[in-house]
């Protein structure tokens, strides 16, 4: 699944965002672990859908080695915040949306009003404002029924985002908004009335008792970290393969397929017409996952080889929007497929997205991660300390836009001390 990239790549890669791939936009978001967790459960509760070569599971692995398994702790608010960049937000939008975050409990409960949200944004976002925000972005994330304000809500965030038919999910919001909430009885009365059946209403009943009303504990948990690229350096060329070693390769049961379908030709079933078409959804959606993030993986890798020839200085900015243009889909799906993805280099295991830098600098480009490294090679090499100004004076002498500020957020990232302390 390599393809070799030289320096002098330029041809502009484009891949299609079919309805599938829409389709498949949470598929792209997992991390490799939690793909192969879920293709494990679908392969267990779907008849349709079989083990293309042996693969043994074991608790939270599989018998071949894993070996670049990470532990890493993922608070939720980490997760939230993280998720911002899924959404199409102003700076201002953003601003709010992490107040908010900030006002959400371990339970994922918004514990403030939003009249004291306004106070703590010192009323610089009003009522409809923080609402919309609420509403729009934060009870959108993952996973769901973040945000909510009481129990209802937190199941109607949750049953809004399933995949429930529109009747059951409508049948659903009747039982948990009705004033008799505390008569079962009367509500089964009252609905059998409207036109549902007993075992509608027990189903839904089923579903609302399936919700999580404390959906923000799920992120206290240990992620285990496994990448799904590798790549191998020739002279000036790099080659970037998808890792298919431990990965499930599955496929579908067709024999079984077309003998049913003959029976559904006389007895029509939705539901194993349903299994069957969720068979083959997931087949295509896994293979464009997997081939959507090698692309993504090329182009990035295709525009950092200095940094994989240990030249860390001459690290190209990057980022979500250049290579959404490249691969031909939006950013903020670029965003979804870098969550949780992990490369495999002579450097060793790192995100993939840690290879997008950003330019800090307003004249000529520089990354973060440059700057940091400039910073200490003149701290290092210092005679007498210099200040920040005189850091920045220096750099700028070099062709680099750099404000005083500037220089000094980024030692102290660094944990450069000042001056006057060294």
């Amino acid at each position: 699944m390599g393809i070799l990239l030289s320096k002098n790549l330029k041809q502009k890669q484009s891949v299609t965002l079919t309805p599938s791939l829409k389709k498949s936009i949470d598929l792209l978001q997992l991390s490799r672990f939690e793909l192969i967790k879920k293709i494990e459960k679908e392969i267990d509760e779907n008849p349709f859908l079989q083990k293309d070569q042996d693969f043994e599971k074991i608790d939270g692995s599989y018998s071949q080695d894993f070996n670049f398994e990470i532990e890493s702790k993922v608070t939720l608010r980490e997760s939230l915040i993280g998720q911002l960049s899924d959404f199409s937000l102003n700076k201002k939008q953003t601003q709010l949306s992490k107040i908010i975050i900030d006002c959400i409990d371990e339970n994922g409960m918004l514990v403030d009003e939003i009249s004291e949200i306004e106070k703590i944004s010192k009323y610089i976002f009003n009522a409809d404002e923080i609402e919309k925000i609420l509403l729009n972005v934060i009870q959108k994330m993952n996973p769901p029924g973040i945000g909510f304000r009481n129990h209802k809500e937190c199941i109607k965030i949750q049953i809004s985002s399933s995949n429930l038919s529109k009747k059951k999910k409508s049948l659903i919001m009747k039982i948990i908004f009705n004033q008799d909430l505390d008569n079962l009885k009367l509500i089964k009365s009252s609905l059998a009335q409207q036109g549902f059946s007993e075992n509608e209403l027990n189903d839904a009943l089923k579903e609302i008792q399936k919700c999580d009303l404390s959906p923000g504990l799920n992120y206290k948990k240990i992620k285990y970290i496994e990448p799904d690229l590798k790549i191998t350096l020739v002279n000036e060329d790099i080659k970037v393969n998808f890792i298919d070693e431990s990965f499930p390769a599955i496929k579908t049961d067709d024999n079984l397929i077309n003998q049913v379908k003959k029976e559904l030709k006389i007895n029509k079933n939705p539901d194993i017409l349903k299994k069957i078409n969720e068979a083959k959804w997931l087949l295509t959606s896994v293979q464009k996952r997997n081939d959507t993030v090698r692309k993504v993986g090329e182009y990035i890798c295709s525009k950092q080889i200095a940094f994989f020839e240990n030249n860390p200085l001459k690290v190209n900015t990057l980022n979500n929007k250049e290579i959404a243009s490249q691969i031909g889909v939006h950013p903020s799906t670029i965003s979804r497929i870098l969550r949780y993805k992990y490369i495999d280099t002579p450097k060793g295991v790192i995100p993939l997205k840690s290879l997008l830098v950003s330019s800090v600098s307003k004249i000529r480009d520089i990354s973060n991660s440059q700057l940091m490294r400039l910073i200490k090679d003149i701290v290092d090499k210092e005679k007498k300390p210099k200040s920040d100004n005189k850091i920045a004076i220096e750099l700028n002498k070099k062709g680099y836009g750099l404000a005083r500020r500037t220089i000094s957020k980024y030692r102290k990232m660094n944990n450069i001390p000042p001056s006057r302390s060294r």
